[in-house]
């Protein structure tokens, strides 16, 4: 987990307080304002105060934490926040609380006037669920659960997505083209908004000079529109940054598109992009883009856990992407973005005494004070039988009728075996991908159906052309159902590539009729 100490502005607290943070966020034109949240749901706000930002109901600076009664116990899912600073969070309960400058009606409130205290966003959104929202300038976005995205605000280049220029002062939805579409991702820059749709395609407006719309061009949009150079490319994330995109596809690569005096496009050059442009990342997988609209600075995390960044980086211009030693995307913010505030809501823990999770992690598969172990492919595995039957009703009636201090498995290999019952000790999967498979038949066997969905998740982070056919198989065998849909869908949307592989070629015979069948009323043979 990341040390918030990383930020000054948290360097007064005391020990014993930084151990209770649970999430946070570093915002303010210097990084000189943050809220925090802590293991007890209690909402705290620390720094300058500017526009009254911090939601203590008057415009004092303060340099000890003060807690903000109305949000403790609100538990935020989603936090962003203006360069005003306005601030705007998410909870739970799918509801939007803003706070801060208000000089554009960025708060949704109808008014221009500050916003001393949080309060609840209700026009339009009374009904709604809010499962997201991201911050320009000075505009606001949110995305709901049912796909659909409002905004409210400043709007003098089209970032609201109203078709006029014209500020709105209260939540409108983005209709126009994002009609009956569900988007799943949301994210703004200073003065333009990003979509993601559930079937990958990406849509932009707002201002567009150093084309960071990706749409071939320099003219502001007023309207969402779709980036069709990235036409037949599956995107799951975006992340903007000042004045430049980022987006993340399901097969771990990045394009980026807009300004790049900085190099925070990573293209190796300082010529602004007006269209998506492949980054060269030596074949690795990425998992996360990140970038925030009060700076250029640009970072991505891999599927090993590398963090790599580039474009402005402490006043230098990176324009490739550079390896760091550190663990998250987060601490390339702490240390090089300027200012340097957090892209996104921090989760935070301190570590400074084992949790019970952590002392069990620590004792798996060490034979100290363990009563039982596995014997798999001539190698040892050391378990606790209190633990295991405590965790599997396999195992709790398997141990409950032996008194036996080794068992042998032949049923899986050494590799699966071990990644299970260490499961059962952390309740996290430590497999790549490619090798879940025999975990997900494992998980099948024993009817563990959390662990069934974790290795779901694991592989579609894993798929690929050359092998969404066999793990398309593996679902249909293993009766995965969501993942099984996953595969297909990807299956179609690569379908040219896919079909050309040797799985595909080595397909069962029903298997590959069903597909064609399925694919066929999906419309993927269509002109």
């Amino acid at each position: 987990m990341l040390d918030v100490g990383k930020w000054p502005v948290f360097a007064l607290l005391p020990p014993e307080e930084l151990r209770l943070v649970r999430q946070a966020c570093v915002f303010g034109s210097a990084a000189n304002e943050a809220l925090y949240v802590t293991v007890g749901d209690e909402v705290f706000a620390i720094g300058t105060n500017c526009s009254g930002c911090l939601g203590l109901g008057d415009l004092q600076s303060t340099i000890e934490p003060r807690r903000i009664d109305v949000l403790c116990g609100k538990k935020i899912v989603s936090l962003s926040y203006g360069t005003g600073p306005h601030v705007v969070i998410a909870t739970a309960d799918g509801e939007v609380y803003a706070w801060g400058h208000n000089g554009y009606s960025q708060l949704g409130n109808g008014t221009t006037n500050h916003g001393l205290t949080p309060a609840l966003v209700s026009t339009n959104l009374l009904n709604k669920r809010v499962t997201e929202v991201a911050c320009g300038s000075h505009h606001t976005i949110a995305l709901t659960t049912d796909g659909e995205v409002y905004a409210w605000g400043y709007n003098n280049s089209g970032q609201v997505g109203s078709g006029s220029t014209a500020n709105q002062p209260t939540p409108r939805r983005v209709s126009s083209c994002l009609q009956n579409k569900v988007v799943v991702n949301v994210a703004c820059g200073q003065l333009c908004s990003m979509a993601v749709l559930d079937n990958g395609e990406v849509y932009g407006w707002g201002y567009n000079c150093n084309g960071q719309l990706g749409l071939g061009n320099n003219g502001n949009q007023q309207t969402p529109c779709r980036i069709a150079a990235l036409q037949g490319i599956n995107v799951v994330q975006v992340a903007c940054g000042y004045a430049h995109t980022l987006a993340l596809t399901d097969e771990g690569f990045i394009y980026a598109w807009g300004a790049n005096s900085y190099g925070q496009l990573g293209t190796g050059n300082k010529c602004n992009q007006t269209v998506p442009t492949l980054i060269n990342m030596d074949k690795e997988r990425m998992v996360e883009v990140a970038a925030c609209h009060t700076s250029h600075t640009s970072a991505a995390k891999t599927q090993s856990g590398q963090v790599l960044m580039w474009g402005q980086c402490r006043g230098q211009a990176v324009p490739c992407p550079h390896l760091t030693h550190f663990s998250t995307t987060d601490d390339v913010f702490a240390c090089f973005a300027t200012p340097a505030v957090t892209w996104h809501l921090l989760s935070v823990d301190g570590d400074d005494y084992l949790t019970v999770a952590q002392s069990l992690k620590r004792e798996f598969d060490s034979p100290d004070i363990s009563d039982l172990k596995f014997l798999v492919e001539g190698k040892c595995i050391h378990v606790h039988k209190a633990l295991l039957k405590i965790r599997c009703e396999h195992f709790r009636a398997l141990l409950n009728e032996s008194d036996e201090e080794a068992i042998e498995i032949h049923q899986f290999s050494y590799l699966v075996y071990r990644a299970f019952l260490e499961y059962l000790y952390t309740d996290s999967i430590n497999l790549p991908p490619e090798d879940a498979i025999g975990l997900l038949d494992l998980a099948t066997f024993y009817r563990e159906m959390r662990l069934k969905r974790l290795c779901q998740e694991t592989i579609k982070r894993g798929i690929s052309e050359e092998n969404a056919i066999t793990l398309l198989s593996a679902a249909v065998k293993y009766e995965a159902r969501e993942l099984e849909e996953f595969c297909f869908k990807f299956c179609v949307n690569h379908l040219t590539a896919v079909t050309q592989t040797q799985a595909f070629a080595d397909m069962d015979h029903d298997l590959l009729k069903n597909f064609i069948s399925k694919a066929s009323r999906y419309g993927a043979f269509k002109n």
